[in-house]
C-alpha cells in the first residue's frame, strides 16, 4: 500500500491496528460507511481537518501522512496521541479484546511521555478492570494502559485469556513450564496452569481511576 496517499496510509494504520474503518467512522462522529467512501471512492476527497487531527492522535501519527499540507504540518507540533479505549472489561468474565467493532473512544497521553515509557503509541489500547481481584494495586473501574508488544512470557501485571476469560493477573513462573495467576486480593487462590493454555494479550504499564 501506498503510505505517501493518505488513503493509503489510513487503510494501512487501521490494518495495522486492527480497528475496521467502520469503528474509526464512528469514532469520528460519523456514518460508519464515511471512511470506506473516503478510502474506496474518493468521497470526501479530503479529511475534515477535525477528524484527520482525531484519527493522526490516535494512530500516533503526524497529520501530514493524513493528508495536512505540508506548510501546516511544518508548523504544528502534535502534543498528543490518543490511545483506543475498548469496550472489554478484564478479570470478571469471558469476552474478546481489541475486536474492531468495540472501540469506544479513547484516553489522550503525551507522547513525550509515551516514550520515556519506552511505549509505541500503536502498540496500547486501554480498558476497564471489573471486580476486586487485583485489590489493591487495581480497583473495580480503574482504566489500565495495556502494552500490546510481543516480549514473550514474564513476570508482571498482564492482561490473559484463559479458558475463554479476559483476566489480568499477576503472572508467575513455576517448575515444569507451569505457570501462576495470582491475584494481589489473598482472599482469591491462584490459578495454575500450563503456559499453553493461556493467551498473553499484554502487559499492564499504567492504570487511572477515581480516587
Amino acid at each position: 500500500m501506498d503510505m505517501t496517499d493518505p488513503r493509503g496510509a489510513l487503510l494501512e494504520l487501521a490494518e495495522k491496528r486492527g480497528v475496521s474503518l467502520s469503528a474509526l467512522s464512528r469514532m469520528l462522529g460519523k456514518n460508519p460507511s464515511y471512511l470506506q467512501q473516503f478510502v474506496r471512492k474518493g468521497s470526501p476527497r479530503k479529511l475534515e481537518e477535525g477528524d484527520r487531527g482525531k484519527l493522526a492522535r490516535f494512530f500516533g501519527v503526524d497529520e501530514s501522512l493524513l493528508g495536512q499540507p505540508k506548510e501546516i504540518s511544518s508548523k504544528r507540533r502534535q502534543d498528543w496521541v490518543d490511545v483506543p479505549r475498548l469496550a472489554v472489561d478484564a478479570s470478571a468474565g469471558g469476552g474478546a479484546f481489541a475486536v474492531e467493532e468495540e472501540l469506544v473512544g479513547s484516553i489522550r497521553f503525551s507522547p513525550r511521555w509515551l516514550r520515556g515509557m519506552g511505549l509505541d503509541p500503536g502498540a496500547l489500547s486501554a480498558i476497564a478492570v471489573a471486580g476486586d481481584s487485583m485489590v489493591p494495586t487495581l480497583q473495580d473501574g480503574d482504566e489500565i494502559l495495556v502494552d500490546r508488544t510481543v516480549r514473550g512470557l514474564r513476570e508482571g501485571i498482564h492482561v490473559v485469556r484463559h479458558e475463554g476469560n479476559l483476566l489480568v493477573k499477576r503472572i508467575e513462573r513455576g517448575p515444569n513450564g507451569r505457570i501462576r495467576l495470582i491475584s494481589d486480593n489473598k482472599v482469591y487462590e491462584p490459578i495454575e496452569c500450563s503456559a499453553d493454555s493461556i493467551d498473553v494479550i499484554g502487559r499492564v504499564v499504567w492504570k487511572g481511576g477515581r480516587l
